[in-house]
C-alpha cells in the first residue's frame, strides 16, 4: 500500500513538472522581446489605416459604409468579399496580405509595430490607468502613451515613458499589479493603429482626483469621461 501511495505521488508530481514547463513556454512565447506584433486592422479597430482600407475598397467598387474609420461590419463584409475575389484567405481581417493587394501601404499609414512584451505592457497601463472609463478614454490614455514615445520632453520607448518616475499613479497604488481588462487589449491595439481620440495630448488627469497645480496649468484639449486631455 505504502509502495502504491508513493509511486501516485511520484506520477503527481511529474505532471505538475510538465504543466510548470507548458506554462513556462507558453509565457516565453508571449513575453518573447525580439518578436513583433503587428496592429492588424480588424472588426472593432479605427484608425487611419482603416480609413485608407475604406477608401481602397470603395475605389474598387466595394460597400464598406461610410470612410469614417471605424472598422466595422460593413466594412468587414467588404473585406470579406474583397478576400474571396482576390484568391485571400477570408477572414475579415485587414492583414498584411489584404492591404498589399488594396495598395495600402503598412509603412506610412500610422500604425506602430512593437514588441510583444511593449503591446502587453501598454495594455496593462491602459487597463490601470483606465478601468471603468469610456472605450474610447481607454483608447486615449494609450494614445497618450504613444504621444510621449515621439516627444522630445519624453523617453522615446513604451517602457520609458510608464516607467518614468511620478508618471502615472497606478504604477505606485497597486493598479498596475491587476489583471489586464479584456477591453485594455483592444484599446491598446487601437491605439497602434493610429486612431488618438486624445487629439494630440500628452498628460491626462482626473480633476476630482488631483489638486497637482501643473496638471490643472495645462491647456485642456478635451474631456473624455472621467479625464481631462491636455497639450
Amino acid at each position: 500500500m505504502e509502495q502504491s501511495a508513493q509511486r501516485r505521488m511520484v506520477h503527481v508530481v511529474r505532471i505538475l513538472i510538465l504543466v510548470a514547463l507548458n506554462l513556462c513556454i507558453i509565457g516565453l512565447a508571449l513575453w518573447a522581446p525580439g518578436e513583433s506584433v503587428e496592429a492588424l486592422s480588424q472588426r472593432g479597430s479605427r484608425g487611419e489605416e482603416v480609413r485608407q482600407i475604406q477608401t481602397a475598397l470603395q475605389n474598387r467598387g466595394y460597400d464598406p459604409g461610410s470612410v469614417d474609420g471605424i472598422y466595422g461590419e460593413r466594412t468587414e463584409a467588404a473585406v470579406r468579399q474583397f478576400q474571396a475575389d482576390q484568391g485571400l484567405a477570408v477572414d475579415g481581417i485587414a492583414g498584411p496580405d489584404t492591404l498589399a493587394a488594396l495598395g495600402v501601404s503598412g509603412s506610412s499609414n500610422g500604425a506602430t509595430s512593437v514588441s510583444n512584451s511593449d503591446y502587453y505592457l501598454l495594455a496593462r497601463i491602459i487597463s490601470a490607468e483606465a478601468r471603468g472609463e469610456p472605450y474610447t478614454g481607454q483608447v486615449a490614455v494609450g494614445a497618450v502613451v504613444l504621444n510621449r514615445v515621439k516627444h522630445p520632453s519624453f523617453p522615446d520607448t513604451i517602457a520609458g515613458v510608464i516607467y518614468q518616475p511620478g508618471a502615472f499613479s497606478a504604477i505606485n497604488d497597486g493598479q498596475f499589479d491587476q489583471p489586464i481588462a479584456e477591453s485594455a487589449y483592444r484599446a491598446a491595439q487601437d491605439a497602434l493603429n493610429g486612431w488618438d481620440p486624445s487629439g494630440g495630448a500628452v498628460f491626462y488627469f482626473n480633476p476630482d482626483k488631483t489638486s497637482d497645480a501643473f496638471m490643472h496649468s495645462r491647456p485642456v484639449i478635451k474631456r473624455i469621461g472621467d479625464h481631462l486631455f491636455c497639450s
